[in-house]
């Protein structure tokens, strides 16, 4: 499988300059292990705790476990011994050498939390998602995606532009890289990848009873990405309790299956609603998921929009993982019906974004924004993201961004 270089390939050894613990999270199959071995050098010792014997010492005798290994170390899967962490805060507070430490784990635990809470100066942590369109069809350095006329300009020269069917093919394929890479036919890794996600992490985070029934659970907010989350709703439809269905919507974030796009709130937007939205981080296992058994009927079927829009939101959120810039996104929605699909607060500013499944847009399509003019924060030029293949504008204050160049 041809390797495919990653915007946090600069980044972590910049960190590992700075901070004795490097702790590297992401979903599974997202290439945590693939990109720090590329890095490491022969002077740093490797250890995988997916291997049963190290992991019982690692949580038995955490101190021997250190002894047993050489430094500076590379600790793959530190998920599975949390009593670690604890021996290595030690070692760090103790003035542990920068880039002594890297960790690599597919969930976020309290341990964990709590280790870089109390030793912000001693550990980071960066975030590694699956493979970004800049990645994949880009080149030249990662910055985060505005809507900033000069920077779409350039990116039309340093972007591959897709057309509908090439959008939807991207989307379609999803982007963990060894389904990207066709290491494996696309029906059968996306079934390999879900069977080992609820035996190694969901399974043992949820001590599931009923495996069907959890994946039945995953099914029904695939089939409603982008839409307004009603647990309740779902918690019925798949035959198990509002709290359980709580329980494991957290597992599924925890371990970056999915994620969620809160409401924005505002004193002087007194109507807005205050349930978030539901999206998955692979818009590709969300296809499988919902039995898209290829790019041209996902594009004709019910879910079209609605993972068109998971797709945006996505890749613009991986384009601030890899970035010292602070964003928080938002979408708007009121009990009048009116919504504005995403909100990016930057800098002091908000930033509206529809995302449409066309080529042919309208300017009534902006005319929403407006509705943030009552915000406390000032709103700046928005966009609309679309299916056009050029660059184009209603006016000065708001773009027609083509989906490839995010």
């Amino acid at each position: 499988m041809d390797y495919i270089k990653r915007d946090l390939e600069d980044l972590i050894p910049a960190l590992s300059e700075k901070y004795p613990c490097v702790l590297v999270t992401g979903p599974r199959q997202a290439g945590k292990t693939t990109l720090l071995k590329r890095l490491m050098n022969e002077k740093r010792s490797y250890v995988n705790l997916e291997d049963f014997e190290e992991r019982r010492v690692a949580k038995k005798d955490p101190v021997l476990f250190l002894q047993m290994h050489s430094l500076p170390i590379f600790i793959d899967e530190i998920q599975y011994a949390p009593e670690l962490l604890v021996y290595l805060k030690i070692a760090v507070d103790n003035g542990a050498e920068p880039g002594t430490f890297w960790l690599a784990s597919s969930q976020i635990f309290p341990e964990m939390e709590a280790m870089q809470e109390s030793s912000p100066k001693g550990v980071v942590t960066c975030f590694l998602s699956f493979l970004s369109q800049h990645e994949q069809y880009g080149s030249g350095s990662r910055v985060p995606f505005t809507v900033n006329l000069n920077r779409m300009v350039q990116k039309k020269r340093t972007h591959s532009a897709a057309d509908l069917n090439g959008m939807y093919e991207r989307i379609w394929k999803g982007s963990m890289p060894k389904a990207v890479c066709g290491e494996k036919e696309w029906n059968t890794f996306y079934n390999g990848y879900l069977q080992t996600y609820i035996e190694r992490d969901a399974g043992e985070l949820a001590a599931l009873a009923d495996k069907m029934q959890f994946v039945d659970f995953i099914r029904a907010l695939a089939c409603r990405i982008g839409q307004m989350l009603n647990l309740h709703q779902i918690a019925q439809e798949t035959g198990i309790s509002d709290d359980t269905g709580r329980r494991w919507l957290q597992i599924l974030e925890r371990t970056y299956l999915v994620f969620s796009l809160p409401p924005y709130q505002d004193k002087a937007l007194k109507r807005a609603v205050k349930a978030p939205k539901i999206y998955f981080v692979d818009t590709g296992l969300a296809a499988w998921l919902t039995r898209y058994t290829s790019p041209e009927i996902l594009l004709n079927g019910a879910l079209g929009s609605g993972i068109l829009e998971n797709y945006a939101v996505s890749e613009i959120r991986k384009s601030y993982a890899c970035s010292t810039e602070l964003c928080r996104f938002w979408y708007y929605r009121d009990k009048e019906g009116k919504e504005i699909d995403l909100i990016m607060e930057r800098e002091g500013w908000l930033c509206p974004m529809e995302i449409k499944r066309s080529a042919s847009l309208e300017r009534s399509c902006t005319k929403v924004f407006s509705v943030l003019d009552k915000a406390s924060l000032p709103r700046e030029r928005g966009a609309v993201l679309c299916l056009r293949e050029e660059l184009s504008a209603f006016n000065t204050n708001d773009l027609m961004i083509p989906i490839w160049m995010i």
